[in-house]
């Protein structure tokens, strides 16, 4: 049966909430905000660098704040500027303020989600590295502040947030972490605990990911005894999670070997994912399946909120603008669908929270929560297959992607976009963003789908990435799309080139 899983941060309740909702019935508000038909899982992350509840093992995130202080005080040193100051001193002072109301924020979400017939999960960040270009920043522990030769890369300057971050083949490390896992599993009577190894992802020095992958499989081994005791406890088997890359051979080259893992019984659910950047829409499910061999683990496909057509196109990047472009229900739909159609058990949401980290239109997102965890739903109303790239890869390995393009009278520009099942009504198009460079008379490029012409039929009337000069659509013939993988052809007229910075496939079942 699919459905959906959603992962709810360590910040975003505390950070998003006035004072007067630190109550049992304001905490219990959030989960009835998640709840819908398809909501299987609801995964509760209490940890960054520090806790979000009043840990015995790792410093709370109100370590040092004085809740009385001004806004000035020593433990907002770090904060940037005004609008990030009020987030963090409501973090920190709403989770303060449960704790000091004897309320563990944890153990009401745990309890009510169940009573919703969601199962409620703990979802540990495995290596965090918010704020780390920033030594002052109130998210730092104490370890990380305290042993910069722990961190991955201690060599060098950090260049990537990635390079700050703890490096797994320190002994120290992996028990500072194991401490915490054992900490959640004596704490909180969850239904499972995911490691989420892709904050940030990265957990070894540079060239020495091979090393790693059998440092971190011998700690999942601990992670499983960990969990078997815990079961026993219990009185019921609790299940083990984990979010890794998207690629098998860039999970195993990052050292996060979860095919290994599956095979050694050592998980029940793995989540690929890709990182931050943008959601990608061509994960290898069918390859992830072969390789794991097992139906009983729970393939879940994890989508990110942002959507950028290539690394450039992101706000970190794309210095004209610093664009940031989000997901939208059709885009989400479009992702979905075809990765339940490839196979996954889950659709896994990230930062698909209920405000702050969300998408921009409310409709939008209630639509997601109550469509994208089934094909059939998914596939009901209009979706958009738009073509992204993979953003995880070791160390030196370029990324991979299909944008931009170019194509002139001369020179073809391909793309292959799957799209799940074909549609069986309504009409598809081809629509097409071209950059600010070279001809941009759209109408007199050549559009194919697999072999079949396709008509101009005008400009687009969808958003697309702001990084597009103009985009427009394609009429496709009826008919000719296919289950899977379609391929699209473009040529232009004339030795002028076109660069293509946007491809996708929109289908409208009701048109």
């Amino acid at each position: 049966m699919s459905g959906l899983m959603l992962n709810e941060d360590s910040s975003h309740f505390f950070a998003s909430r006035e004072t007067e909702k630190m109550t049992v019935e304001g905490l219990k508000e959030l989960v009835d905000h998640y709840a819908s038909e398809q909501m299987k899982e609801i995964l509760f992350n209490p940890n960054s660098m520090r806790t979000s509840f009043q840990s015995s093992v790792w410093q709370p995130i109100w370590k040092g704040y004085e809740p009385d202080g001004p806004d000035n005080q020593p433990f907002f040193k770090g904060v940037e500027n005004a609008d990030a100051l009020k987030i963090c001193r409501a973090w920190a002072h709403n989770a303060w303020l449960l704790h000091r109301k004897g309320i563990d924020p944890y153990e009401i979400w745990i309890d009510y989600t169940r009573e919703k017939n969601i199962s409620p999960w703990i979802s540990m960040r495995m290596n965090d590295a918010h704020g780390v270009f920033n030594p002052d920043f109130f998210m730092h522990s104490d370890l990380w502040k305290e042993h910069p030769e722990y961190r991955r890369v201690a060599y060098r300057k950090a260049i990537r947030v990635q390079d700050a971050a703890f490096d797994y083949s320190h002994p120290e490390v992996r028990e500072y972490h194991l401490k915490l896992v054992r900490e959640y599993l004596e704490r909180y009577d969850m239904d499972g605990i995911e490691l989420d190894w892709m904050r940030f992802g990265f957990h070894f020095q540079p060239g020495k990911e091979a090393e790693g992958k059998q440092i971190l499989t011998m700690f999942m081994r601990e992670v499983k005894k960990l969990v078997e005791q815990a079961s026993q406890r219990r009185g019921k088997q609790i299940k083990i999670g984990v979010r890794v890359p998207s690629r098998p051979q860039a999970a195993r080259g990052l050292g996060m070997d979860a095919v290994e893992w599956a095979h050694e019984k050592l998980v029940d659910v793995i989540v690929i994912t890709p990182y931050w950047a943008t959601i990608e829409t061509d994960m290898p499910v069918e390859l992830w399946k072969e390789l794991i061999d097992d139906d009983n683990i729970v393939l879940a496909g994890g989508l990110e909120l942002l959507l950028h057509p290539f690394p450039e196109a992101g706000w970190e990047v794309y210095t004209d603008a610093g664009w940031i472009f989000y997901n939208t229900a059709e885009t989400v739909r479009g992702a979905a669908a075809s990765l339940l159609y490839r196979g996954v058990d889950r659709i896994y949401l990230f930062n698909y929270m209920d405000s702050q980290t969300t998408m921009p239109d409310r409709d939008d997102y209630q639509e997601v929560l109550n469509q994208a965890g089934e094909l059939q739903t998914a596939c009901g109303n209009s979706r958009r297959h738009v073509i992204t790239y993979s953003d995880t890869h070791p160390p030196g390995q370029p990324i991979p992607k299909a944008l931009p393009a170019k194509c002139s009278g001369n020179k073809l520009a391909a793309f292959r976009i799957h799209i799940g099942p074909k549609p069986t009504a309504g009409q598809s198009q081809v629509i097409l963003g071209v950059g600010k460079d070279g001809n941009l008379d759209t109408e007199k490029l050549n559009v194919w789908v697999n072999g079949q012409k396709c008509e101009f039929a005008g400009k687009a009337n969808v958003a697309v990435h702001p990084v597009v000069h103009k985009s427009s659509v394609f009429g496709t013939p009826n008919g000719v799309l296919n289950d899977g993988y379609n391929v699209i052809e473009v040529l232009g007229e004339t030795a002028e080139p076109y660069e293509i910075l946007w491809a996708e496939i929109r289908i409208e079942p009701s048109l």
